[in-house]
């Protein structure tokens, strides 16, 4: 008879143990800070809430190398560079109600300290009252001294009015998500997306992207430029000779809408959706299957619109604080919104289908 080897004693209990707090930041950092777009996105929409009117970035090997924007806003006193890339230090939000009526991109004061726990950063910043500008490097959400024996303060230093955030070397310390990203090529093509998107909804504001050490940029808009400027400039003349403009107001539904689509003319295989709610950029998949389900009464099958399209929604009826990277907001009604839009939109395109033209070739 063979006796059985099977183990019957109980396991040892593990006794629970609180993380190291430099574990517990680097995890939430990796939840905000997903990839460099996520970083770049965070920290264009600090430069928009600071009031910049020029924002420019500068790219190198998709961002995990280096990553840096540049903008004309406000910038960040001497006094707040002490504490500003510590979590949840933020002048935007001071109690939880403020949610519900939150006006800026930013409120968790999250961004600078996640990025500041993965990557290493510098900040150079001035007011419109300062001397001069001031520099403070960062590493874990603490001043770092540039070079062992220097003090780790803010040092005077010459600049412009606004800030200069720099991130190098994103993911140096977080080995696994660093191999886990695209290539250098695709990881930029995302940040390219991203800026693109904010380019065209705040035409009022200047963005430039390029890679460093390029005499070129990839992405351009002038501070002077309109909606459609700014469509033609980055997706060509053709999009730009089939928009149609809609803007309504739902009062039933307490929202605006505005934007641009393309009518029946064009259409592209992979559908180009840019959607803003209250100026934020943000997903709905369920708003964007029923545009798919709505177009496809107008466009051969397999082929889609380009549609851009910001909503201003009661803050008291959005939702934020959902999704750690912001992508995603939920906010009341949506199956009834969703539903309205298409109604509008369906409007929009019958009325535009009325007038569509046909190029033919005659036989010889």
């Amino acid at each position: 008879m063979v006796e059985s080897n099977t183990n019957t004693e109980p396991k040892k209990k593990r006794n629970i143990l609180k993380l190291d707090e430099t574990v517990i930041n680097r995890i939430a950092a990796g939840e905000v800070i997903q990839r460099p777009a996520n970083a770049l996105k965070e920290l264009m929409e600090n430069s928009l809430d600071a009031g910049a009117t020029n924002i420019q970035i500068t790219v190198k090997d998709g961002g995990l190398k280096l990553l840096q924007i540049q903008d004309n806003g406000c910038g960040i006193s001497k006094d707040d560079l002490d504490i500003i890339c510590e979590r949840f230090t933020t002048s935007k939000l001071k109690e939880f109600n403020d949610l519900y009526s939150i006006s800026t991109f930013g409120f968790r004061g999250e961004a600078l300290a996640s990025i500041s726990h993965v990557a290493r950063v510098t900040i150079t910043s001035k007011t419109a009252n300062d001397t001069c500008a001031y520099r403070a490097y960062y590493i874990d959400g603490k001043l770092k001294a540039p070079r062992v024996g220097m003090s780790s303060e803010p040092r005077p230093c010459a600049g412009n009015k606004g800030t200069q955030i720099t991130a190098e070397d994103l993911f140096y310390n977080v080995a696994t998500r660093r191999k886990a990203l695209k290539s250098p090529s695709e990881e930029y093509n995302r940040i390219l997306d991203i800026v693109t998107r904010y380019a065209i909804h705040f035409s009022g504001i200047s963005f430039s992207c390029k890679k460093q050490g390029s005499n070129t940029t990839d992405i351009y808009t002038s501070s002077s430029s309109t909606h459609v400027d700014n469509i033609r400039q980055i997706y060509g003349l053709q999009i730009s000779r089939e928009l149609i403009k809609i803007e309504y107001t739902a009062e039933n539904y307490d929202y605006k809408a505005s934007g641009y689509i393309t009518n029946a003319n064009y259409n592209t295989k992979k559908m180009i959706f840019l959607l803003f709610i209250n100026h934020r950029a943000v997903e709905c998949s369920s708003l964007k299957k029923a545009i798919i389900n709505l177009y496809s009464s107008y466009l051969p099958k397999g082929t889609h619109p380009f549609v851009y399209l910001s909503l201003e929604i009661n803050p008291n009826n959005v939702d934020v604080n959902v999704h750690p990277t912001k992508r995603e907001v939920n906010f009341l009604n949506e199956e009834l919104i969703v539903d309205h839009i298409c109604e509008q939109m369906q409007n929009y395109l019958a009325n535009a289908n009325a007038s569509r033209t046909f190029f033919t070739q005659s036989l010889l």
